[in-house]
Parts: structure tokens; C-alpha cells; sequence
């Protein structure tokens, strides 16, 4: 087995054959998919860290945020105030429901969503796939699109197809904003803005394994 052949067969087990596994024992791995997930970010980390290739300095600087920063400020504000009326139109009950009645937990999940679930995935689903799989993956628009099929499936354990479609979405857009910043920061700074949006608005009840649609 050649490098090239390694890679790919490594890319099918971590990115498609776990988050199968995962979906299949769904019902028994709901408490285990945090820990699962730190642990795959430690394992990320170490090869990364150990890569002579890898770039370490964009895991921890701002890359090019000066050339994307109008463009990220821009489309979170509109993509912001475009779903909060149409989430407000179809589904009113839940608007703002968990800031309104749960602001305790709401609060705390501002401080431990970008660092303990943030972070975890960007560094794996951008960091770690385009550095890992540039080789056999020369384009950077078959990353973007790849990176974004690969953290939708992750997200299929919750098991309803509005985190799948969410995360999708949300994928292309940081895979695209990583591969032009090269900056693991600047993606976790957007994907963070934009989860925190989702459950301050109340789209977070998808994103629970108990919740089927």
C-alpha cells in the first residue's frame, strides 16, 4: 500500500466508517460522543504536531482574517437577521426560548461551546483534513466540498436531517473561510458565532440524539 492509497483508506475509516458506527449505536453513545470527540482532536493534534510539513503557527495566528473579515461579518449578520424572521414566522414557540428561559445554561454555553466543541471540530474537520489530505486531494474546492460532506455526516448521530442540512451548510462555509485564511482561529471564531446564533435562536433542540424527525 503506497501513501496515497494509506491516506484514502485513512480518510474512509475516520471521516465515513466512524460516524456510521456512530449513528448506528446511536441509542447507546449518547454520552460518549464528547469524550469520543476530544479524544479524536488529541489524536488529530498529535500527528499534526509531529507532521515536519504542518505549519504550527496556523493553529494559533489569524492567517489572512484582514482579507475575509468583511465577507464573514457580512454574511453572519444577514444569514443572523434573515433566520431570525423566518424561524420567528414557522415556529415561534421556541424563538429565543432557551436565552428567555434557561439564561444560566445559556451563559455557560457561551463560554464552553467555542473551546470544549468548537475548537475539537475545527481543528479536525479543517486543520487536520486539509493539511492530512492535501496530497491526495489537490483542489482546494474538492476539500472545501469533501470537509463539508464529512462534518455533515458526523452530525447524522443526532439523527434529524436539520442538523445534517445546518451542518452541511455550515461546513462549505468554514472549510471555505480555513481555505482562505489557512487559520484554524478565524474558523473557530465564525463556526462559533454562527452555533452560538442556532441555539440562542432556539434551532438547537436538532441538535440532540433524542430529538427525531
Amino acid at each position: 500500500m503506497n501513501a496515497s492509497q494509506y491516506r484514502w483508506c485513512e480518510l474512509f475509516l475516520i471521516f465515513f466508517c466512524l460516524p456510521t458506527l456512530a449513528y448506528i449505536f446511536r441509542d447507546h453513545l449518547a454520552n460518549w460522543l464528547f469524550p469520543a470527540l476530544i479524544i479524536l482532536m488529541i489524536i488529530c493534534s498529535f500527528l499534526l504536531l509531529n507532521d515536519p510539513h504542518f505549519k504550527r503557527f496556523r493553529l494559533t495566528s489569524l492567517g489572512q482574517f484582514s482579507t475575509i473579515k468583511r465577507r464573514l461579518f457580512t454574511t453572519f449578520l444577514s444569514g443572523a437577521l434573515f433566520s431570525a424572521m423566518l424561524y420567528g414566522l414557522f415556529n415561534q414557540e421556541h424563538w429565543f426560548a432557551f436565552p428567555l428561559n434557561s439564561t444560566t445554561q445559556w451563559l455557560y454555553l457561551l463560554v464552553a461551546y467555542p473551546l470544549l466543541s468548537v475548537l475539537p471540530q475545527e481543528l479536525i474537520f479543517r486543520s487536520y483534513f486539509f493539511h492530512r489530505y492535501k496530497r491526495i486531494l489537490p483542489k482546494k474546492s474538492s476539500r472545501i466540498i469533501l470537509s463539508a460532506t464529512v462534518f455533515a455526516l458526523a452530525h447524522s448521530v443526532y439523527d434529524n436531517w436539520v442538523a445534517i442540512a445546518l451542518s452541511f451548510v455550515g461546513g462549505l462555509l468554514f472549510s471555505y473561510t480555513y481555505a482562505h485564511s489557512r487559520s484554524l482561529m478565524v474558523c473557530v471564531l465564525e463556526h462559533s458565532l454562527w452555533g452560538l446564533w442556532i441555539f440562542t435562536l432556539g434551532l438547537g433542540q436538532y441538535l440532540d440524539s433524542g430529538v427525531t424527525f
